[in-house]
């Protein structure tokens, strides 16, 4: 059994590990129980570490693999069921409120030739500002062969909750402008960049301009091929029926002090998502979780 390697590590303001397992290295930040990057030894990275990123305590993350709860994107978008959740006159932050708290590293631990690594984030005394409900979370990420990352929401209170959710996956490529994405071709999706029309998808998803996209009734299998490293990216998800595919391109990649101006040639967002009519509803105790594992085979 390989042993595995943890290093603490500072990044700017926020405390961080880098775990190596195998013959993969995978480097997370406290902050918002973050996957930053993950890379097996001889290959391009699979998960994006953005290197114009900024590490500041309280300042959400733009890379790896941000958490967005207990809903995703801007609140009133959401389904009305999600938006009634929250009690607050104030505007909602994107895309939830856990992706810039402090969660707690509850292990590391080794079973058979995988390595676990386990987050959890209590519910706070006072609750999450605006969002009262007892619902407690837990990020798990196992290493093997292939990197595993699974979302649990426990409703610990007495009420039911609604939810939205991701895992805001970037993933790394040689140049957007030549992949594409397999596993969407006749999917129903919302145009979000076209007044939220849905449209329905017709072959493989190619990229030649800002794309943001939510994908429906997708299938547990998405995959990215990169011709120019020569390799395909496995996504296989559980617990989720929607997917959310987004690149900024030129434009809004300029407008981000925290991207390089060219930054969106080397990232692709395939968000593993509950959104729209796939919101999660969780019965008193009911725990619901979202899942994806990460692989890459060469073409």
């Amino acid at each position: 059994m390989p042993t595995p390697h943890v290093e603490a590590v500072k990044l700017d303001e926020l405390n961080g590990w880098r775990i190596r397992h195998g013959q993969a290295e995978l480097l997370v930040a406290q902050q918002g129980a973050h996957i930053l990057s993950y890379q097996v030894d001889g290959q391009p990275p699979l998960i994006w570490l953005n290197d114009q990123a900024t590490f500041k305590a309280g300042k959400s993350i733009r890379a790896g693999v941000p958490v967005c709860w207990p809903w995703f994107g801007n609140l009133t978008r959401n389904p009305d069921s999600v938006q009634a959740m929250r009690v607050s006159n104030d505007p909602a932050t994107a895309h939830g409120l856990v992706r810039a708290m402090d969660w707690e590293l509850k292990g590391i631990e080794a079973q058979g030739e995988s390595l676990k690594v386990e987050f959890v984030l209590p519910y706070p005394e006072n609750g999450l500002s605006g969002w009262p409900h007892q619902v407690d979370l837990t990020l798990t990420i196992v290493m093997d062969e292939q990197l595993h990352i699974h979302l649990t929401s426990h409703n610990r209170g007495s009420e039911t909750v609604s939810l939205s959710q991701a895992l805001h996956s970037y993933f790394a490529v040689s140049d957007v402008r030549n992949v594409h994405v397999e596993g969407v071709d006749g999917l129903r999706y919302i145009e979000t960049l076209d007044d939220w029309n849905t449209v329905t998808q017709a072959g493989d998803l190619h990229f030649a301009g800002e794309t943001d996209r939510i994908y429906l009734d997708t299938p547990a299998k998405l995959s990215i091929v990169d011709p120019h490293w020569e390799r395909r990216i496995e996504l296989t998800s559980s617990g989720s029926r929607s997917a959310v595919i987004w690149n900024p391109w030129t434009e809004r990649a300029k407008a981000f002090s925290d991207m390089a101006d060219d930054g969106w040639q080397r990232m692709l967002c395939i968000e593993t998502a509950n959104v729209m009519d796939d919101v999660v509803t969780l019965l008193p105790q009911a725990s619901h979780t979202l899942g994806v594992s990460i692989g890459s085979k060469p073409l």
